[in-house]
């Protein structure tokens, strides 16, 4: 067996084509979305990753709003330009690129912005929503990446409901939110969040009809913890050597069926539903 490819890139095109015809309605409605951004500091990996959500927002034609400080800028000067955000007519979605420098408050800033414009759909506002999602369309916005990851799938032909759902990884921006999405009403999956202090982490993974690796600990997960035909989705990233490199041991793709790369996966969609959330919310 070789596992099947979930290919984020090729999916992620297909998404932002159907977002472009979709801008373009709005626009025609006089509704054109905006993606605003603001970055503090010159952190590479942020630099990059903010200047790749505007080369997106080009492609679909989104409007973007890019705001840099910085890294001496004070609590206060942060706090302005999200206000500034907030009031904004020109955005109807944005984001704060985390990490924030040393000795500001991410969760204050994070907890300024107004839940009706959280591109990243990690308000605890949105959150909330989430927790207490019962049945219909989620009309908050959802975090990008777990939004991603069942997008992925879905796309794929690759059923959740009722499976068994193993997510390692516990963070705020992958695992917690997954665990949350996973469960709720109309995607009806099981989900068991593993971490670092877990019992028999490998048992659980045997046991899983997906696997969503997201620690960033580099091949961390071994093919003989796999259930045959299993999907498989690498998401946590770490540079090693100057490489960068999964969670997932590469010899996983002689079990799984279906496997996400990495780079190439997961990370493309983020970016897609980033743009979905924005989009979204301008047609709101």
């Amino acid at each position: 067996m070789v596992a099947q490819k979930l290919d984020g890139l090729a999916t992620a095109k297909t998404i932002k084509a159907e977002l472009a015809k979709q801008v373009s309605k709005l626009r025609e409605n006089g509704r054109a979305p905006g993606l605003g951004t603001l970055l503090v500091g010159s952190d590479p990996g942020s630099v990059s990753y903010v200047a790749g959500k505007h080369r997106d927002c080009a492609e679909v034609g989104i409007e973007s709003i890019r705001i840099d400080l910085p890294e001496s800028a004070s609590r206060a000067d942060i706090l302005r330009v999200v206000q500034e955000l907030n009031d904004s007519k020109q955005v109807t979605g944005y984001i704060v690129q985390l990490p924030l420098p040393v000795g500001i408050d991410a969760n204050e800033v994070l907890e300024a912005i107004d839940p009706a414009k959280d591109a990243d759909g990690l308000h605890p506002v949105n959150l909330g929503k989430l927790v207490m999602h019962t049945g219909g369309e989620i009309q908050s916005p959802l975090p990008c990446t777990p939004n991603g990851i069942v997008e992925l799938l879905r796309r794929h032909g690759v059923e959740l409901k009722g499976k068994e759902v193993a997510v390692i990884g516990r963070g705020l921006t992958v695992g917690r939110p997954l665990g949350l999405l996973l469960s709720t009403k109309g995607i009806d999956a099981t989900p068991t969040l593993l971490h670092s202090s877990s019992k028999s982490i490998p048992d659980h993974i045997r046991a899983a009809d997906v696997v969503v690796a997201a620690l960033g600990k580099p091949h961390f997960v071994k093919p003989d913890w796999i259930k045959p035909g299993a999907a498989v989705l690498d998401v946590g990233i770490t540079r090693v050597d100057g490489k960068l490199v999964g969670d997932v041991d590469p010899e996983v793709a002689a079990v799984a069926g279906w496997l996400s790369p990495n780079p190439g996966g997961v990370g493309p969609m983020t970016r897609a539903m980033l743009l979905h959330n924005v989009v979204k919310m301008a047609g709101r």
